[in-house]
């Protein structure tokens, strides 16, 4: 069982805009334009930066399953890794992304999909948990870490201490936690039988009785 992940991830770089106005009626206007309302977050040595970046180049990027980036402000480099992304009500569209400064040889926490491989052998796999937090150098974090289920029967579960990470990243998360269950698939309800009351007409359609 492995983990996708690679040792010689490169960073990728985002150029980024400042955003000289925040609120809703601006960062509206930027998605107009295809572009997608961000920030940079403050730590010891640098303040909140309100930023916006190319849209298409960020999905492309997601894609290519990009974790670590420079963000390109009027050409100084600074690297950051997303910490949250923010969708709209229908969950279609990326409206905000809070980027999280790291430094290449630090460990930081980040958020990893799990990616369930297989189909359990009766009833139904109920996903728990979708995404773990690791923490690792940011180059190690990786891209998802799979799940195997296909052995897994009715009334059986995968738990935290199951799963397989890639040496030099640390999973924070209870080892008893599970992480999903296979459950009884849910059996169809049968159509009530509706028969009319003494003296009513048949419904249309239904002979008259015998």
């Amino acid at each position: 069982m492995s983990s996708k992940t690679d040792n010689k991830k490169k960073t990728e770089v985002l150029k980024a805009e400042l955003r000289s106005k925040v609120g809703s009626r601006q960062a509206r206007a930027l998605r107009q334009a295809g572009r997608i309302p961000a920030a940079l977050n403050a730590d010891d040595k640098h303040e909140l930066v309100h930023l916006s970046i190319e849209e298409h180049g960020y999905l492309a990027s997601r894609r290519r399953h990009t974790h670590l980036y420079e963000i390109d402000l009027g050409g100084q480099l600074q690297m950051a890794v997303v910490r949250e992304l923010q969708w709209d009500t229908l969950g279609e569209r990326i409206v905000h992304i809070d980027f999280k400064r790291v430094q290449k040889d630090v460990k930081t926490e980040s958020e990893v999909e799990l990616e369930f491989i297989g189909h359990p052998k009766g009833g139904v796999l109920n996903h728990l948990i979708t995404h773990v937090t690791v923490r690792c150098v940011p180059s190690l974090i990786p891209d998802a870490i799979e799940v195997p289920v296909s052995g897994l029967e009715q009334g059986g579960a995968v738990y935290a201490r199951e799963l397989k990470v890639p040496e030099g990243v640390e999973l924070l998360l209870a080892p008893d936690a599970k992480v999903a269950v296979v459950v009884a698939a849910a059996k169809p309800e049968a159509a009530p039988v509706v028969t009319p009351a003494d003296g009513a007409a048949p419904a249309v359609g239904t002979p008259p009785a015998a």
